[in-house]
């Protein structure tokens, strides 16, 4: 939701019928979110590497990375001992996660999508993909949750944010810009979920299929104000 948000602006962001939605400007990208997550994003990245579970020399990948924000603060958890890779679709916004990243040694991002991820099998002990899901085509999303499952090793744990209002006034919000988003753009992604735009973006859609994927235990957690978590756990 943060990004449809953000394709209000034309410039902001297009749609690519096999990759999705690419935002390509990462300081008004990270304007909105800031404005969106009422200036908690440094609270939210926090609680999110705590749910992960990442520990010290851990491997971690962050899908649909934007300007980097959670791979720093997982590169910060996993320490000098662990790596964190982050991937998105726009080389503008790897290309400004990059330059913010330049002090930390344990971390570095490319350009890739979910739905085509270049890692090998069981190569990483943490998936997380925030934001992103509804960005991507639906015909694509049940491949790229297969590949989250595939890099994972046993044990590993993948998390999936998306916006999840709480209360009574933000969800209203949500409404009233989306349906705005989809008067100015002729996304046909964000008017035909015009319905219920919360529906579009709810993670909860995800447990079912990521038990069919093979995950053990899936989990959701609602943070205040603005966002709702999936947490699933890959056999040992």
């Amino acid at each position: 939701m943060i990004g449809n948000k953000q394709q209000s602006t034309a410039e902001h962001a297009g749609q690519n019928s096999e990759i999705g939605i690419v935002i390509t400007r990462p300081r008004g990208y990270l304007a909105v979110k800031s404005a969106f997550l009422l200036g908690r994003v440094g609270v939210l990245n926090a609680r999110l590497v705590e749910l992960t579970g990442a520990a010290a020399g851990d491997e971690a990948v962050d899908i649909g990375c934007g300007p980097g924000q959670l791979v720093r603060a997982l590169a910060q958890q996993v320490g000098p001992s662990g790596r964190v890779l982050g991937i998105d679709p726009s080389a503008a916004m790897i290309d400004y996660a990059t330059g913010r990243a330049k002090a930390l040694s344990n971390c570095r991002f490319e350009v890739g999508t979910a739905q085509s991820l270049n890692l090998p099998d069981a190569s990483v002990d943490v998936v997380t993909s925030t934001f992103v899901m509804h960005h991507i085509p639906e015909a694509k999303r049940a491949e790229a949750m297969a590949h989250m499952f595939r890099v994972l090793r046993p044990g590993g744990r993948l998390l999936l944010a998306d916006t999840h209002p709480t209360g009574l006034v933000l969800p209203a919000v949500i409404r009233i810009m989306s349906r705005f988003a989809a008067h100015r753009t002729d996304d046909a992604h964000a008017a035909g979920h015009r319905a219920d735009p919360l529906a579009a973006v709810d993670i909860r859609r995800y447990r079912e299929a990521l038990r069919e994927n093979g995950f053990e235990t899936v989990d959701f957690t609602a943070l205040a104000p603005t966002t709702g978590v999936l947490v699933a756990t890959k056999n040992a």
